[in-house]
């Protein structure tokens, strides 16, 4: 039978992603996934794509890169709904782990359609969790989806050199500290310098640990830094990324590095995202067979969210390819 889907990008959306969010104001609800996916259908882009359903995430797939005590700890916190899973920042609520679940199973089918050459890219938007580590929770994030799928490509896929860009306001030290050894583990991180915004890391120094030292990249912005700035450090990255050759790329696609955000003090507008999005399009073409995962990470001003995740999702149709 002839395929003749022409479509060769997806983005997944649907409740099981929404509910990956906290309540009572905190500034990581439900809502950030409905501004995205109103404006998604406002400009059409659903009839240049396909819309994919979220996929729940099996314990043995969290467990690639979480150890089972921290697993079991959330199931519990799950159930009760109290406390918190860190020092503050992660509220536990009731259903929290089968949301949560549903966030890694999303990127992990993600990844498992662009293997199999469904796809060539994929955006979610409720995805890139990059604060959690193996064995805790840490800045609204519960599992580290980006974690989980890096392990999931080594180890279901046989793909080693991973490419990890992230260009969140925050830096991603779930993944780097979690990978800092790791020399496959292609790392470069554009975010607000740590000495004024969380987690505090991510200087330039920064560079791996052991055997993989000058494999990762940090690049700390100071606060209102804005498109040109950004534009001239993105070379780096770029590169970095050419040096290493990666066999498969994935974007963190922060939104709360926009101006307006009301936790960070950068002051990039969508046009980076557009610009990181469009190099990584070709450098995955050149070097990955075209296979990008992109997922949308923090931002907190909604109208940010909007407008910017549906730019990094016509940035990748137009490099569609064939």
């Amino acid at each position: 039978m002839i395929d003749i889907r022409r479509n060769t990008t997806a983005v997944y959306l649907g409740d099981e992603l929404a509910r990956y969010g906290f309540e009572d104001g905190h500034p990581f609800g439900p809502e950030r996934h409905n501004c995205f996916r109103d404006r998604l259908y406002q400009l059409g882009l659903d009839q240049q794509l396909d819309i994919l359903q979220p996929v729940f995430c099996e314990t043995d797939k969290i467990a690639l890169f979480h150890t089972a005590e921290y697993v079991n700890r959330v199931k519990q916190q799950s159930k009760l709904g109290t406390g918190y899973l860190d020092q503050g920042d992660t509220p536990a609520f009731i259903g929290m782990f089968e949301a949560a679940s549903s966030v890694a199973g999303t990127v992990i089918d993600a990844v498992d359609r662009i293997i199999d050459g469904q796809y060539r890219r994929i955006f979610s938007p409720i995805a890139g969790l990059h604060h959690a580590r193996r064995d805790v929770a840490a800045g609204f994030c519960v599992f580290n989806d980006c974690g989980i799928v890096i392990e999931h490509l080594r180890q279901n896929h046989g793909i080693k050199r991973v490419a990890y860009v992230d260009i969140d306001a925050h830096h991603g030290d779930g993944v780097f500290y979690s990978f800092e050894d790791d020399v496959d583990l292609i790392f470069a991180d554009i975010h607000q310098d740590g000495r004024t915004l969380y987690p505090g890391t991510g200087d330039a120094s920064e560079t791996g640990r052991d055997k993989a030292i000058g494999t990762k990249l940090n690049i700390p912005m100071p606060p209102q830094s804005n498109d040109a700035d950004f534009a001239k450090v993105w070379p780096i990255v770029e590169d970095y990324l050419h040096q290493y050759k990666p066999e498969f790329i994935l974007l963190q696609a922060g939104a709360d590095s926009i101006a307006g955000d009301p936790i960070t003090q950068l002051e990039f507008t969508p046009a980076s995202h557009s610009k990181a999005t469009s190099s990584l399009c070709k450098i995955a073409d050149q070097y990955c067979q075209g296979r990008m995962l992109a997922m949308g990470g923090g931002g907190y001003n909604h109208e940010n969210i909007a407008n910017t995740w549906t730019t990094v999702v016509k940035t990748m149709l137009e490099h569609n390819g064939s």
